[in-house]
């Protein structure tokens, strides 16, 4: 069963919003605390998702022989907790106190070079992942000390319509400032690459998961080795970031120790001596090895809670 096919985990409207509320009036100590409970009893309480837990934490762990990753009863909870809380920290984003010293780059010449793109007012093409927590990005997006400009870039974010419409509201609902804009993966088309092309060439930020198959595009799809197992990823994201000719990042912020996040950061530089499909291969597999290598790192963010592979 692909993730797609699945009603959606995220809680109800009004749970998120009882959740927004604990988090204003009693901090994010107290809501931190509901998330153990939570995935606690979701844990407990769904076989399904202790299915998928074991099996992708088996296949990791295989890959990997990091001992984080061995399929546990303790390493599969800690996988669903990390989870739960990673929300809690993007309550936090959304409410524009996520402190910017929490956020470190793995490497500072990559936080030099995307300043230096952003400064310019160079558009970039973001292909993102669900291993870790890309929201907290925003925070170093929108860190006005970042620009010599006024204004930081604006943000483009494609989401799934269908699966993440009840969270997709309530971030619309909590969030003081709107400084983004979102697309349904759905909906994707030629009229949506012109019009991202455009905002890339006003300097404009576009941020895409490439490790989820949309409803939408089931069928435009590649098939690839990750993590010794054959899995299935969207053609169609690394075929928008082709067409924009913008600049393309694969990043992934994973969290680190003492509350802390590390942005990992690769560029994908294109062969001109190769033709358009192989280059598009290229970023394909160099997108893989990156997913890998992020895995290694991090097994217990690995936020796919669905049969992944074949």
């Amino acid at each position: 069963m692909k993730w797609y096919q699945e009603k959606e985990k995220a809680a109800g409207e009004k749970r998120l919003l009882f959740s927004w509320y604990v988090y204003k009036l009693f901090g994010k100590k107290a809501l931190q605390l509901i998330a153990v409970v939570v995935s606690l009893c979701t844990f407990v309480f769904s076989k399904q998702l202790r299915t998928y837990t074991r099996k992708n934490l088996s296949i990791i762990f295989e890959y990997t022989k990091n001992k984080d990753a061995k399929p546990t009863i303790i390493n599969m909870y800690k996988n669903i907790l990390n989870y739960a809380l990673s929300l809690v920290d993007k309550m936090e984003t959304c409410a524009r106190t996520f402190d910017i010293k929490k956020l470190n780059f793995a490497e500072e010449t990559d936080k030099e070079e995307l300043l230096k793109q952003m400064n310019e007012k160079k558009g970039i093409f973001f292909i993102c992942t669900h291993i870790g927590n890309i929201e907290v990005l925003r925070t170093f997006i929108s860190n006005p000390e970042n620009y010599i400009w006024p204004m930081n870039p604006h943000a483009n974010i494609f989401l799934s319509k269908s699966q993440c419409k009840i969270f997709n509201n309530f971030l619309s609902k909590i969030s003081a400032k709107v400084d983004s804009s979102t697309y349904p993966v759905e909906d994707i088309d030629m009229s949506t690459a012109v019009e991202i092309q455009e905002k890339l060439e006003h300097g404009d930020i576009v941020f895409i998961a490439g490790d989820r198959v949309s409803a939408g595009s089931s069928v435009i799809t590649f098939k690839t080795d990750f993590l010794n197992r054959q899995a299935e990823f969207p053609s169609g994201t690394f075929k928008l970031a082709q067409l924009t000719q913008a600049p393309v990042y694969f990043i992934a912020a994973l969290k680190a120790k003492k509350d802390t996040y590390k942005i990992y950061v690769k560029k994908f530089e294109q062969n001109n001596s190769l033709t358009k499909k192989q280059n598009l291969s290229k970023m394909q597999a160099e997108y893989i090895k990156f997913l890998e290598e992020i895995t290694r790192i991090a097994p217990l963010q690995f936020y796919h809670f669905y049969d992944m592979f074949d």
